[in-house]
């Protein structure tokens, strides 16, 4: 639905070049959502704004449900006639609502609808319609003023599915927003996918919302995509940061001879006792250094830091008995676990919530 190729954008900062994005392939599934997580800086604005063409990327192509909308953007009335076309199967929810004081709730919702000419009752009707499927039916004649920041949200996400469109895209949708409110939006964000079979393609710092709404994930640093996938595959994928940042586990051996190892479990392994089963198998103790588990598209899925007996050499067939559960099973160098277990516990990798992206 959304496909990214070679794409590049440079802005003129002060008489030098500053290269945003550098050469993004990304590619996005009909119906799915799709999370791109990065520090700041990291380019994801500069994306999910180049992928509407808000900003028109250096070179590269987007191409959005079969239309290369980089092809549209010329400067000929035609073009630019054929690429707002293609831009109304585009919807856009911000991270500051971007809601005008001026107009009601139900007004703000009718104004891309205005600008596409469309008459005032079947305006009032689909306003009126969606408002009803964003939960705020009584709002209406509200103005944003009277609303709190999650209801300016929903709002915001009613605007953007005026003109019915195909493709969703979140900027920060959930960064302003407390815990609660921001379950909340997400989970209407994956109402919305599964109803009307919208594409969703969010940036976020959040890796809680990668968590809780995500089919599939990337990983920007530095205007580059340096991990995608799903996000079982990512949890497959050995040395994987998104998923070891998904599910941080940290823990050193407790002395010399010793096998620590992440095991991933994922599907139905994650309701096995794979680990007794282990241990009682092979009459081992095994040591459990720490874990982190969570529902992820409604499935158990997480990842755990052991330590096994004796070295690598003599734990193989322990190993492969993990693996032929179907565990991802990965060795922790012993420099790793160190550096893991001296890190202070507010220093688990997280990424940063300041406003650049």
């Amino acid at each position: 639905m959304i496909t990214t190729s070679g794409l590049t954008k440079v802005y003129e900062s002060r008489g030098r070049q500053v290269t945003a994005l550098d050469g993004v392939d990304l590619h996005v599934r009909e119906g799915e959502v799709f999370g791109v997580i990065g520090q700041s800086g990291a380019g994801k604005s500069s994306l999910i704004r180049c992928v509407n063409l808000l900003e028109r990327p250096t070179s590269g192509t987007v191409t959005v449900d079969g239309v290369d909308l980089t092809a549209l953007a010329g400067k000929g009335r035609r073009a630019g006639k054929d690429l707002r076309r293609a831009r109304s199967s585009i919807g856009m929810v911000f991270q500051h609502f971007n809601l005008l004081s001026s107009r009601t709730v139900k007004d703000n919702i009718e104004l891309p609808l205005e600008i596409l000419g469309v008459s005032g009752a079947e305006r009032s009707r689909r306003a009126l319609e969606l408002l009803d499927l964003v939960g705020l039916a009584d709002k209406a004649k509200s103005y944003p003023g009277q609303l709190s920041g999650g209801q300016k949200q929903r709002v915001g996400i009613a605007r953007a599915l005026a003109g019915e469109p195909k493709v969703l895209l979140s900027d920060e949708a959930t960064s302003a927003l407390d815990p609660e409110t921001t379950r909340s939006i997400l989970q209407l964000l994956r109402d919305l996918n599964q109803q009307l079979g919208l594409t969703v393609l969010l940036i976020t710092h959040e890796m809680d919302v990668v968590k809780t709404i995500c089919d599939s994930a990337a990983l920007m640093q530095h205007g580059r995509v340096v991990e995608s996938g799903t996000v079982g595959e990512l949890l497959a994928t050995p040395g994987s940061q998104l998923a070891a940042e998904l599910f941080p586990v940290s823990g050193a051996a407790t002395g010399p001879d010793r096998t620590v190892v992440d095991v991933t479990f994922h599907g139905e392994s994650a309701t096995q006792p794979v680990i007794s089963q282990l241990s009682r198998t092979y009459n081992i103790d095994i040591s459990i250094l720490g874990a982190a588990m969570d529902t992820v598209g409604g499935k158990q899925i997480g990842r755990m830091r052991i330590e096994l007996p004796g070295r690598y050499e003599d734990n193989v067939v322990p190993v492969g008995f993990l693996r032929e559960q179907g565990l991802q099973v990965e060795l922790v160098e012993s420099d790793e676990a160190d550096a893991a277990a001296e890190a202070p516990a507010d220093t688990v990798p997280v990424l940063a919530k300041d406003g650049a992206k």
